[in-house]
């Protein structure tokens, strides 16, 4: 039988660097679990990736377990990390970013972006991050 889900939480963590501080400390005290049940599990699965902020979707359980799944970086940021910029267009459909996104880069970001989607069709993952990428006012080319 399926245990009862007590609550369901998503946190932007920097990858490798969970603590017992806040937000991951006063966060899931207040569900009375074990921190370290979280921060070391974390910790491991998120070593690889050190510089990145990550998204942790965490089930607390009833019977004060919990389990969680790791989410890379979104999207709009690795388009920033690989073009250098600081931020989109504020008016993508008439102002452009003077950088493009090669394909190169782009299939880089995709492939980056594979792990946390159900698919491993490259090909409709480019697809989505190109869209992104247009509601940025990023170009590809």
């Amino acid at each position: 039988m399926a245990k009862a889900v007590k609550a369901n939480l998503k946190m932007k963590i920097p990858a490798g660097r969970a603590s017992a501080a806040p937000p991951v400390g006063s966060t899931l005290g207040q569900y009375g679990v074990n921190m370290m049940d979280f921060i070391n599990p974390f910790n491991d699965a998120t070593k690889d990736m050190q510089g990145q902020t990550v998204t942790a979707h965490i089930t607390i359980y009833d019977d004060r377990t919990m389990d969680f799944r790791v989410v890379g970086a979104p999207t709009d940021d690795l388009i920033r990390a690989e073009l250098g910029i600081k931020k989109g267009s504020g008016r993508p459909n008439s102002e452009k970013i003077t950088k493009k996104l090669s394909d190169a880069q782009l299939t880089k970001i995709a492939e980056n972006k594979a792990k946390d989607m159900n698919t491993e069709n490259i090909d409709a993952v480019k697809k989505m991050v190109a869209g992104t990428a247009r509601s940025m006012g990023v170009e590809i080319g």
